[in-house]
């Protein structure tokens, strides 16, 4: 199916896997100055493992990130025990990381490191020099606490953060305190933050019927009704001169997209109904992982 309806000169990879989150799973990309493109291959271990993760086995999923460097001839980092998911760090591609306490301190990631140490893996890996740290992710986001559903970088100085004005939902005490946090801080080139509230979807849970659709398999921990969906207009793709949001038939959409396509003019913004990805605990940024260009001399 995806052969025929790529385009010729588009290759299409047969790789196996657990689960779709190549975002989680895949590499992480990092250039130098040359323009030399190598990857990081972080531990996988399915969101926290035997210790409240939500797959068994992930035995293939954590050999994604290899199978991937080995077809585009990329030379290989591997920290050495050290779990990571790439949706849990966001960079500005200027020396900024952000991430969250919630998931990257999490008992079930890597309970054998402080803060500090964490901090030093990511800096000598991705090669940034300042780490912004925000509290918690979504509420119930079943990764605890992805970034990529929170806030991302529009582009370097500049924070789109997920939002809601109302008091009553547990997320608006999560994004108050993401949002003080941001413009109590400055990036790595010393530049005050500016941020964007994005205001969230209204608040979707999962219907018996829709509970009842998916199939249950072995090693997986099922869907269930009244499970909060993790809609999220920040869980965008950014593509070549474009940016793909996930929209879900609220009456938030529209505004979304009117202020994503603001805040890129450079782009076209184009949204795309995403409400069965988002069931499964991702968005488009999850099942994503772009592979930057190299860099030709005098460029």
């Amino acid at each position: 199916m995806a052969r025929e309806t790529l385009p010729g000169n588009i290759r299409v990879v047969e790789i196996s896997y657990n689960d779709i989150w190549i975002r989680d799973n895949g590499p992480t990309f990092v250039i130098n100055d040359k323009g030399d493109i190598r990857a990081v291959d972080w531990e996988f271990n399915a969101w926290g493992g035997l210790n409240g993760g939500h797959l068994w086995p992930w035995d293939l999923d954590n050999l994604v990130a290899q199978k991937i460097m080995g077809i585009e001839n990329l030379d290989r980092y591997k920290p050495e025990n050290f779990v990571l998911e790439g949706g849990s760090i966001h960079v500005d591609g200027e020396g900024t990381l952000l991430t969250t306490e919630e998931c990257l301190l999490h008992e079930n990631r890597n309970p054998h490191m402080n803060k500090g140490q964490i901090e030093e893996i990511l800096k000598a890996y991705t090669n940034v020099e300042k780490v912004i740290w925000l509290g918690k992710g979504t509420h119930e986001d079943v990764t605890y606490g992805h970034i990529d559903n929170l806030a991302c970088f529009i582009r370097p100085g500049v924070v789109a953060l997920h939002w809601t004005d109302d008091k009553n939902d547990p997320q608006h005490e999560i994004s108050k305190d993401a949002y003080e946090r941001l413009i109590n801080t400055t990036d790595a080139k010393g530049r005050k933050l500016k941020v964007h509230k994005i205001h969230a979807p209204n608040p979707s849970f999962i219907t018996k019927e829709e509970a009842q659709g998916f199939d249950v398999i072995e090693g997986t921990l099922p869907l269930t009704e009244g499970h909060r969906v993790d809609h999220s207009y920040a869980n965008f793709y950014i593509v070549n001169g474009g940016a793909i949001v996930p929209t879900f038939n609220d009456e938030n959409d529209a505004a979304a997209l009117e202020t994503l396509q603001k805040l890129m003019p450079e782009r076209k913004v184009v949204g795309l109904y995403a409400r069965e990805v988002a069931m499964s605990g991702g968005i488009f940024h999850c099942i994503t992982q772009q592979q930057p260009a190299p860099i030709k001399k005098g460029e």
